[in-house]
């Protein structure tokens, strides 16, 4: 069944940055993601990305380290299998995509957004406030990612928060550290801070957010690694550099 849109989606979207589409995902579909991450996990099936390679806080200090092969994203989840490329193009995402950019045709980014968030206890780190449109380069820095939690989201095991409406914002170099994350030391960023909002999921809702959209993650606090599937995409007319 495809979900039906409503008309004031594409207005909310516009004026905070984000939209929580409940339960979008269906129960066979996170269950067959979910039984298809673990055996991807143990043993560890790469491409992946480490928690000692981000350096984030928290994070182990090397691969050689203690936590050093804990995995941060299993990289390619659109070519590791027909499940997650059922649910990237799936009608009910072309349908949303669709409301929110006003264009009938959009395209998948297979960089950086094309994975499996793993955030495991004990070694996960914690991400500073910042833009995901850092890590592309297109004509216009109108990305959408699609964030679909395949277990629930907390506090306690790094749920997202975001500050709505920050994709507007024209913020200086000088508000940036070097890694482009937002410096906790200014006023200027910690009266943003004080706008943020925690975004809880439960399985299968869905998280659409504009690559403005400033963001932060938690650790993972709990005793379950907690999974979420991120696919990012443009539309046909922006194209990347």
């Amino acid at each position: 069944m495809i979900h039906s849109v409503k008309e004031s989606v594409a207005d909310k979207f516009e004026h905070d940055g984000y939209l929580v589409v409940r339960k979008l995902a269906k129960i066979n579909l996170l269950r067959s993601m979910n039984h298809l991450v673990h055996k991807a996990l143990n043993p560890l099936q790469g491409p992946a990305e480490y928690e000692a390679d981000v350096g984030y806080p928290g994070a182990p200090i090397s691969r050689d380290g203690i936590g050093g092969h804990t995995p941060r994203r299993l990289l390619h989840a659109y070519s590791r299998d027909e499940i997650f490329r059922r649910w990237a193009a799936a009608p009910s995402i072309v349908d949303y995509l669709r409301q929110l950019t006003g264009q009938p045709d959009h395209m998948l980014s297979q960089c950086h957004h094309n994975c499996v968030m793993c955030k495991h206890p004990g070694f996960s780190s914690s991400t500073a406030w910042h833009q995901d449109m850092r890590y592309w380069s297109f004509d216009k820095p109108d990305l959408i990612s699609v964030w679909l939690a395949l277990g629930s989201e907390r506090q306690r095991n790094g749920a997202l928060w975001i500050i709505p409406g920050s994709h507007k914002l024209s913020l200086g170099r000088g508000r940036f550290d070097a890694n482009l994350f937002l410096r906790s030391e200014l006023r200027e960023n910690q009266e943003l801070f004080n706008q943020a909002i925690m975004i809880e999921l439960e399985p299968g809702d869905t998280l659409f957010f504009h690559c403005r959209l400033f963001h932060a993650a938690g650790t993972n606090e709990s005793k379950d690694v907690k999974l979420a599937t991120v696919f990012t995409y443009h539309t046909l007319q922006n194209k990347p550099i």
